[in-house]
């Protein structure tokens, strides 16, 4: 008589110690966890300090500061997630408040056609950063970049300065708030929300991703891996254009400076970083480019609060990147072996 036994594995080592300790190690929960770090040493330092951190006016400058990298930063986790990314957004932004501010023009009746034609130039100018891209074979780095100075070009031969007028309706959008929740987190909360549920809940979602997992195994998995991309870059450019819409209703006017003043290109590559989205693209999401944006506010405020000169700040923003990237590296290495 044959006897049948069944025999069980073993478990790694890992995942006998519990799935808590196991979700703890992934990035998304990694770069919470941080946040709160971060708080809780902002916190003792800034009361040390003789000041009172996370006060109302802190929390709501906050979010109010991340909202527009915050979107930006969505944009680019989609085309970071699918081997690509985009350094044209800056420039972007900069010429979407413009674009926007001029065609408002101060009339409300403007709005709408202003918001139609801001986000309709900034779709073509993804859909050509996609298509020079897949199309002639140019790597992202460079596409985007060439995009971007094209864009500077225009920008510092037709405006020397602030240009347009943005109504005072429309100025809400940078300054109202509910409660605490001013309405720029609430705009930054729906774009994470839609592009969090793309990811995960579509089709498109899942080609992005494999895509950028391996472009040649997704393609001879029957995907169109140049249109998954000219997507992304679409999207991407889309998230650029609210954010310059944004800001253009912050300053009342479009300026030809705001988008690289702020540094959203390089800003927001570290931001989808900092979340644990992989530069080589196909691991991460939306959920940890939240928590990335929300770090850096963060870091922002506390050395704000204790009054750190520029220098300081870049240094230390510049440690914490490398450092969360070396040790996202290092589990990733580990978990390959």
């Amino acid at each position: 008589m044959n006897l049948l036994v069944r025999v069980r594995r073993p478990a790694p080592r890992g995942e006998a110690k519990g799935g808590l300790a196991a979700r703890l190690r992934e990035p998304t929960q990694v770069v919470f966890l941080a946040l709160l770090g971060l708080i809780a040493v902002g916190w003792a330092l800034v009361s040390l300090h003789g000041d009172q951190f996370l006060t109302m006016e802190s929390v709501v400058g906050i979010q109010q500061r991340s909202a527009a990298l915050g979107i930006v930063a969505i944009g680019q986790t989609l085309a970071i997630l699918a081997g690509s990314l985009d350094l044209s957004v800056a420039y972007l932004i900069s010429l979407a408040s413009l674009v926007a501010a001029e065609t408002m023009a101060g009339q409300d009746g403007n709005i709408v056609p202003a918001v139609a034609a801001t986000l309709a130039v900034c779709a073509l100018v993804g859909l050509v950063n996609g298509l020079v891209i897949t199309r002639l074979h140019v790597h992202a780095f460079i596409a985007t970049l060439g995009v971007a100075l094209i864009i500077k070009g225009i920008v510092d031969h037709l405006y020397d300065g602030p240009a347009g007028k943005v109504p005072e309706s429309f100025q809400l959008l940078g300054y109202s708030r509910i409660g605490p929740i001013p309405v720029s987190a609430m705009l930054w909360a729906g774009v994470a929300v839609v592009a969090w549920f793309l990811l995960s809940r579509t089709r498109l979602g899942y080609r992005i991703h494999a895509v950028g997992g391996n472009v040649e195994v997704a393609r001879l998995s029957g995907i169109r891996t140049g249109r998954v991309i000219v997507i992304t870059h679409v999207l991407c450019s889309v998230c650029a254009g609210i954010a310059g819409l944004l800001l253009a209703g912050r300053l009342g006017a479009g300026a030809p400076t705001v988008g690289t003043d702020g540094g959203y290109d390089l800003e927001s590559i570290a931001a989808v970083v900092l979340g644990g989205t992989a530069l080589a693209g196909g691991k991460g999401g939306v959920a940890g480019t939240v928590g990335g944006v929300l770090l850096l506010a963060v870091l922002d405020t506390i050395f704000n609060q204790l009054e750190v000169n520029s220098f300081a700040k870049d240094v230390v923003r510049g440690v914490v990147i490398v450092t969360a990237v070396a040790v996202y590296a290092r589990r990733g290495t580990r978990r390959s072996v």
